[in-house]
């Protein structure tokens, strides 16, 4: 097997088509919002990347089925505003090693380069806070400072001190090789505890990103997965709370008992 084996499940002609990239990572927000993006346009499969640099896995279904693990390369067509076409690529995994991940990533960025003339990539992805977060902000890294005057029109904040030592993984990646193919492109970041998958995290970033490529979205599944979520993290902050103020009660003596 090819460090990266591409294998193509669809030949269409594209017109200058956006890539969004959401692979798992920090909350997952970036792989909710691609996966969510993905059903909810209908998008189509395209192609889809296997690689060494992927876990040596296999998924199993509920049927007993197997299949490798994966990225993946769909379409949908005419969905961004003046009619341009929508590339998603979402996935199981980012590479488990720094020469995955420059792999990988060159490898998408070439084909899309290649096959459609791609031109503009958008990468999703969460920034841990370490904490609960209330208003969940949108944090933006750009290639050009149009392209961030742009953003800040659609809400995108742009921090000099956040993200701190510079974007990590895909997210970075594709905008940092995008441009030896030519492309430009934005990184938007939802902020998120880090603690749990956060859909209100990705439901944040889908919202910025909808607005800047004009479509059309509905986000009412995303929101009942948030509050299943709420739900969850608010058990475990009331059992944490029983646990310290159980630590905290008075101990009764039991020194004389021999």
């Amino acid at each position: 097997m090819d460090d990266v084996h591409i294998r193509l499940l669809d030949k269409v002609a594209l017109k200058d088509p956006v890539l969004v990239e959401g692979l798992p990572g920090v909350g997952n927000v970036g792989k909710l919002a691609a996966d969510y993006l993905k059903e909810k346009l209908g998008a189509k499969p395209l192609a889809t990347f296997y690689s060494k640099f992927f876990p040596p896995q296999v998924y199993v279904s509920e049927e007993g089925l197997i299949r490798l693990v994966s990225n993946d390369l769909s379409y949908r067509k005419g969905v961004v505003s003046g009619s341009r076409d929508l590339l998603i690529l979402g996935g199981d995994y980012q590479g488990i090693s720094p020469e995955g991940q420059y792999e990988l990533t060159e490898r998408v960025l070439e084909f899309c380069h290649r096959q459609f003339a791609t031109r503009e990539v958008y990468t999703l992805a969460g920034f841990a806070q370490g904490h609960v977060v209330e208003n969940h902000r949108v944090l933006g890294a750009a290639t050009t400072p149009a392209l961030v005057e742009t953003m800040k029109k659609f809400g995108v904040v742009f921090s000099r001190n956040d993200p701190g030592g510079g974007l990590i993984g895909a997210s970075g990646l594709f905008l940092g090789l995008g441009q030896l193919f030519g492309m430009e492109g934005v990184c938007l970041m939802g902020e998120t505890s880090g603690y749990f998958v956060d859909p209100r995290s990705a439901e944040a970033v889908l919202k910025v990103l909808t607005k800047v490529l004009g479509i059309e979205l509905n986000f009412s599944d995303l929101e009942g997965k948030a509050k299943e979520i709420d739900r969850i993290a608010q058990r475990i902050h009331e059992t944490d709370q029983k646990v310290s103020e159980a630590s905290n009660a008075p101990r009764e003596d039991l020194g004389y008992i021999g």
